[in-house]
């Protein structure tokens, strides 16, 4: 399998520490607020990696971390907290806030049928391992102490910015970081936070050999990638917002621990943007998977329209792309549904069988490429030189690694159901939403649920 490597800035022939296993650490959410869509993005790429893996015949060992303490409002360690932001912001403890949002996430994950990662350590439950890191760093030369906290020094990290390919001096010459009086260099960052100043009254705190205080963001990832992956592991997945920043510290605090190697591959996905610019609230297109799902579209139509774009090319959201991929999703939907309907065996060609595996193979080992993965997949629905059963194999074999529900077969559902629902969806048209609503419960009452769509509804089983 060949993958781009961001430290390399070339495709490499994937070779993994252990053959046939491949060890996984994807940056995971900081659950203070709801994911937004571009986030998401970067979990479909990390599930369609760990998928195609495991295709390709390797184990594969994946982390993904909750960070529910540490993330401050600016990457660059400026700030408040955004667990105690949100916990100011919603009038709830911080630990209300990370447990309900990491829940809102994880169902997320479920609805996206991402596939839940081996190990979702959370940040709060590893500090014992953060403050050994940093013992390790003081030991090491690479750790200073100051008024607000402790800071390692990227100085006396000889290869610090070869993750961004921009040298300490450049990045020190275009820095907007003022240097705090005992800050040695703007690109220093923070291991662990006192008390004092604006995280005077921050709750979540605890003891470590220099005070009370909490982690800095990037710790974490380091402590918990070690931890459950060793010391140096395969691939490092994330956003490119990360390179910069994040990924960087996390090289140089891990690699000032062990003296090794950290990552050998690290594999970002590209932005997301939304109607050709950048997503954010006062813009009013800051959207969630919820929203999606108002609009009457399936979080499977919006992982087949990440899925029509290459992990590492920017993808622009608009909802006239989102209908598109719905409606591609669901004419593929409907042709697997003919195949099930049929039971014809028509072609023998056991041949082009092996052919459209074998291009699916190249496809997807080829860095990912599940935008032509897809379209074998719909070029082998349309090859009449295969049977059925044939092309019905074919999609269950791809989608091991789409991870679209392709093989999921449309229920019957009872004409007194369906009778219900039309009546229903006639009271919606007609605004009367009172009893559009009783019809809904009533619907609910016989084991069945209802779902509002761009076409009209869809009901399933409960």
């Amino acid at each position: 399998m060949q993958v781009y490597n961001t430290l390399t800035r070339q495709k490499e022939t994937l070779k993994p520490i252990q053959a046939k296993k491949v060890k996984i650490y994807s940056c995971g959410p900081t659950v203070y607020d709801f994911p937004h869509i571009g986030n998401l993005r970067a979990f479909i790429f990390a599930d369609t990696l760990s998928r195609a893996l495991s295709f390709l015949d390797f184990e594969v060992a994946h982390v993904m971390n909750i960070t529910d303490v540490g993330h401050l409002v600016s990457d660059e360690d400026e700030g408040e907290d955004k667990m105690e932001k949100a916990a100011k912001r919603e009038k709830k403890d911080p630990y209300e806030i990370a447990r309900y949002y990491e829940d809102v996430f994880k169902e997320n994950l479920k609805e996206l049928n991402i596939k839940t990662p081996n190990w979702m350590p959370r940040a709060t439950e590893h500090i014992e391992e953060q403050i050994k890191m940093i013992e390790q760093l003081f030991e090491n030369g690479y750790a200073y102490i100051t008024d607000d906290g402790i800071y390692y020094d990227v100085s006396r990290f000889e290869d610090y910015g070869k993750l961004s390919g921009q040298k300490l001096e450049d990045k020190e010459a275009g820095s907007r970081i003022e240097i705090k009086d005992q800050k040695r260099n703007p690109e220093d960052f923070a291991l662990w936070k006192f008390l004092v100043g604006e995280n005077k009254n921050h709750i979540m705190h605890w003891k470590s050999p220099w005070g009370e205080g909490f982690p800095g963001w990037h710790i974490e990832c380091s402590a918990m990638g070690m931890k459950y992956l060793g010391e140096t592991f395969d691939i490092h997945t994330g956003g490119i917002d990360h390179i910069p920043v994040h990924h960087e510290n996390e090289i140089a605090q891990s690699e000032g621990v062990t003296g090794k190697k950290f990552v050998n591959y690290w594999m970002h996905n590209n932005f997301l943007q939304v109607d050709g610019g950048k997503m954010s609230k006062s813009l009013g297109n800051f959207y969630t998977l919820q929203n999606i799902l108002d609009k009457g579209f399936s979080a499977l139509d919006y992982r087949y329209f990440c899925l029509n774009a290459h992990y590492r090319s920017k993808l622009n959201f608009t909802w006239e792309g989102l209908q598109s991929a719905h409606n591609g999703y669901k004419n593929l939907k409907e042709k697997i549904q003919e195949l099930h309907n049929k039971n014809v065996q028509q072609g023998k060609s056991l041949k082009q069988e092996n052919k459209y595996l074998l291009q699916f193979e190249k496809s997807i080992s080829d860095d990912l490429n599940t935008s032509q993965a897809l379209a074998i997949l719909w070029e082998s629905i349309k090859d009449q030189n295969l049977s059925n059963s044939q092309q019905l194999s074919l999609i269950q074999e791809f989608d091991q690694v789409l991870g679209l529900e392709l093989m999921q077969e449309k229920e019957d559902i009872p004409a007194e159901i369906q009778k219900l629902a039309v009546k229903r969806e006639k009271m919606r048209r007609e605004k009367k939403w009172e009893e559009s609503d009783k019809l809904r419960s009533l619907i609910s009452e016989k084991g069945y649920e209802i779902k509002d769509i761009a076409e009209g509804f869809e009901i399933k089983k409960k």
